[in-house]
């Protein structure tokens, strides 16, 4: 009879233990898991080509994709294209992904691909900065495609993510085949309904009450975790939505009230999964036009740089980060984020607010004793947004002007400043292609038609910098592009075209049972999602 040996009976039996844990750990995995989602704000439309806003984009890119996409560390991938070559500098091929099916299942093929990108274009809304560029799309076949540019451009791949293909024949049949024009308060069927290849199917929106949706069970690509349904609910009031987690009746939120982030940390059964968020909040001034509709009669004080760079210098960015953010924002002197391909600490310096000079620069502008306008700003989109809009009101008393704050939810704000009705405002801008010119093309350039100044609704216009984006946009030598970004970018902190406050920082807090991967875009991904 064999002996058997202790120490090799107890390394085998660690070795089942293991392996049957493993089972059981692959078995809990794959077993379908409903996610309770909340945050501040709800979409604004299901129209994919509509609204250039983080939550719409992010949401409704679950239904809707692109030709690609980002990974996980922001590095572009493969997603209806499946590979990319160029032919020439102004011409890129893209090989299309073979097999895939809309949510109704009809086929993906380039009629699509040309479909949606005539869509886009429509000047009734807010997403052609991500073909920016693109002259034609020529189909080769049924999935290959040609992209014809204008000129080279350094940062196509970036912005085409974006670029989400719609269902040409569900868009005719529906009567969907133009944009929804939201700042008409128009509605259409594709504003309320979707038919995308992504991961997921819209199945319900009611609008301020909840968004649900189910896996696509067609889907081509392949879920990293085992989220099935998640229901999204907008919450304003912040005690709302975190009593809500610590009751139990929702399982992440990603719009953390920064006064309770500390208590959560703390929380025995939560967990706080901290990054930063590529997004600058940040005060628009109208200096177009000759006399402001909510504020002072006469000339318009905000067409003087000294005017503007006084309220600037009132503003104490520091003691917004200490005060109201709680430390979870950096204070910023230029447009764009750390993270952001163009930002350079160097630029981005700032200090405390030097309200004798501010006043010097205000009297010499001929406002010794102030003026007044209206602020308009929203009140459930970005963190402490109105409470930060409050100390803001507060500083310029500080240098004589008087402020009125005008705070709304965030649907009617938008659509009140993309109607140009307001004279002052606040605004968050995160950069959906990490790269400056996206900042600069969309909200600094001079306003013409496209991309060019699309969310420019301040009526900016600087002749440097609009000469600089220009060039940018075809520059393919990094060396010399990087020196545009830098000089724009300073041209724009210098003559403060806009009054930049700080950039975010974007802690979610979850249950222990839920994980998910962060995003500096503040866009999670439910396919990257697992409760336990």
């Amino acid at each position: 009879m064999k002996l058997i040996n202790p120490k090799a009976l107890a390394k085998a039996l660690r070795q089942l233990a293991f392996a049957a844990s493993a089972a059981m750990m692959s078995i809990g995995l794959a077993q379908a898991a409903n996610l309770k989602w909340a945050a501040q704000n709800d979409i604004l439309t299901l129209d994919p080509h509509s609204q250039n806003h983080a939550t719409t984009n992010n949401i409704v890119g679950h239904a809707y994709e692109g030709l690609v996409r980002y990974d996980k560390s922001y590095r572009i991938e493969p997603c209806l294209a499946t590979s990319w070559q160029t032919v020439n500098p102004t011409t890129w091929r893209f090989n299309l992904r073979k097999d895939v099916k809309f949510h109704d299942g009809s086929s993906f093929t380039a009629d699509d691909v040309i479909f949606s990108f005539d869509r886009i274009r429509q000047p009734q809304g807010t997403m052609q900065i991500y073909v920016a560029g693109v002259k034609e799309i020529k189909k080769i076949d049924d999935h290959t495609i040609d992209l014809i540019l204008d000129k080279p451009n350094p940062v196509l791949l970036n912005s085409l993510v974006t670029f989400m293909i719609m269902d040409k024949e569900w868009a005719t049949k529906n009567k969907s085949e133009k944009v929804q024009d939201y700042k008409a308060k128009e509605d259409t069927f594709a504003s309320r309904n979707t038919n995308g290849t992504g991961p997921f199917l819209i199945k319900e929106w009611a609008p301020d009450q909840r968004i649900v949706m189910t896996a696509n069970k067609s889907w081509w690509g392949k879920s990293e975790g085992n989220v099935t349904d998640v229901t999204y609910t907008p919450i304003k009031a912040d005690a709302t939505r975190i009593a809500a987690l610590l009751a139990g009746d929702v399982d992440l939120v990603t719009d953390l009230p920064t006064q309770d982030v500390a208590r959560l940390r703390a929380t025995a059964n939560l967990f706080v999964l901290d990054g930063p968020e590529v997004r600058t909040i940040f005060i628009g001034m109208d200096q177009g036009s000759d006399e402001l509709k909510y504020g002072i009669k006469g000339n318009n004080p905000f067409k003087d740089v000294r005017v503007r760079r006084a309220l600037s210098m009132a503003v104490d960015r520091p003691a917004i980060q200490r005060t109201i953010m709680r430390n979870l924002s950096i204070p910023a002197a230029i447009i764009v984020a750390p993270g952001v391909h163009g930002h350079a600490a160097e630029l981005d310096k700032t200090g405390p607010a030097n309200v004798e000079a501010a006043r010097k620069l205000l009297a010499e502008a001929g406002y010794p004793n102030g003026f007044e306008f209206t602020l308009d700003c929203p009140n459930n989109r970005y963190v402490n947004d109105e409470e930060v809009c409050q100390a803001v009101v507060g500083m310029w008393a500080k240098i004589g002007v008087k402020t009125k704050l005008n705070a709304m939810p965030f649907g009617p704000f938008i659509s009140k400043i993309q109607n140009f009705d307001s004279s002052a405002y606040l605004l968050g801008w995160g950069v959906a292609t990490y790269d400056a010119q996206y900042s600069l093309q969309s909200l600094v350039r001079t306003k013409t038609t496209g991309a060019d100044g699309n969310f420019n609704l301040s009526k900016v216009s600087n002749p440097k910098v609009d000469a600089l984006v220009d060039a940018m946009k075809t520059e393919m030598d990094k060396a010399k592009r990087d020196a545009m970004i830098r000089e724009a970018l300073s041209i724009t902190r210098d003559d403060a075209l806009y009054i930049t406050l700080h950039h975010q920082m974007r802690p979610w807090a979850m249950k222990k049972s839920v994980s998910i991967a962060h995003n500096s875009n503040d866009a999670p991904k439910m396919y990257y999602a697992t409760v336990r």
